[in-house]
């Protein structure tokens, strides 16, 4: 347990420890911090440059934590291995460019909605592919495996019998770059990833959007065991008011105006029904 309350209470226990002269402080840390999963390749969210986390995700949760007077360490994993790490309580908080999906609502909790995405087609930057020929008649598209991309074209295009075929990555960097070499037709990624992969200079373009208006969030493990949701929700407001998200935002994606927050977030999410955990003025009715 990890919460502010029980690093309160570890602080008192050994203090007092040391004052009786127990051997219980040796064995009780105070500084317990919460472990933030990222997928540490997923540009301008989270990704390593010169052996130091960097990005969004990563950026924001270090101004949260300050906001919030909380401890965080961050543990970088596969996207497909991160829900499931959560679900078990490994990792206490991901933190990543999440889209928020039914199906995940009922594995996790969701803070509230900090971004808002659409997705893309890419393909090469000398393709004759358009949106519709990029996805179908025997294209190979990539995707992250366990990503809303690949539910979303599970659901619309291949159980629709449509000639395609998905081929299934860890990182979206590995898909962009195969099908840089020809051996993928496209790739579908969000539109915010998307931008930062042509500003690094990969020979891609983007085909076509696919509005899907999905909110983005930050998550806990279901049922809140570490009873960190009202801390992350207050904290993400506080950056985002005081000014510190834009400036955030603005360093990886210049001129870019951010989504207000909180933005939409659908009525599934058990977690944004009126009052919010941290935030009751906020919520769905």
């Amino acid at each position: 347990m990890k919460s502010i309350t029980t690093s309160l209470f570890r602080s008192v226990t050994v203090a007092a420890a040391v004052l009786v002269g127990s051997s219980l402080s040796t064995a009780v840390s105070a500084q317990d911090p919460y472990t933030v999963g990222v997928e540490a390749s997923f540009p301008p969210w989270a990704y390593v440059e010169s052996g130091e986390f960097k990005g969004i995700a990563i950026d924001a949760m270090k101004a949260i934590a300050d906001e919030m007077g909380i401890e965080i360490q961050f543990q970088d994993m596969p996207f497909p291995s991160l829900i499931p790490a959560l679900s078990a309580e490994k990792i206490d908080i991901l933190a990543t460019g999440l889209t928020v999906t039914e199906e995940r609502s009922k594995a996790i909790d969701f803070t509230i909605p900090w971004w808002e995405t659409n997705d893309v087609v890419l393909v090469p930057e000398d393709s004759d592919l358009n949106v519709f020929t990029a996805v179908c008649c025997g294209a190979r598209i990539g995707v992250q495996g366990g990503s809303s991309q690949q539910a979303w074209m599970e659901d619309n295009v291949v159980d629709s019998d449509i000639d395609v075929e998905l081929a299934k990555y860890d990182s979206y960097v590995t898909a962009v770059d195969d099908m840089a070499i020809g051996r993928i037709s496209s790739v579908i990624v969000d539109d915010t990833s998307a931008q930062e992969y042509i500003n690094a200079g990969k020979p891609i373009e983007i085909a076509g959007k696919i509005y899907i208006r999905a909110p983005l969030a930050l998550a806990v493990s279901k049922g809140d065991p570490q009873d960190i949701l009202a801390s992350l929700n207050q904290g993400i407001m506080a950056i985002y008011e005081s000014g510190k998200w834009q400036e955030i935002i603005g360093h990886y994606i210049p001129g870019i105006t951010p989504p207000a927050i909180p933005g939409n977030m659908p009525d599934f999410v058990d977690t944004y029904a009126k009052p919010v955990a941290g935030l009751p003025e906020l919520g769905n009715e």
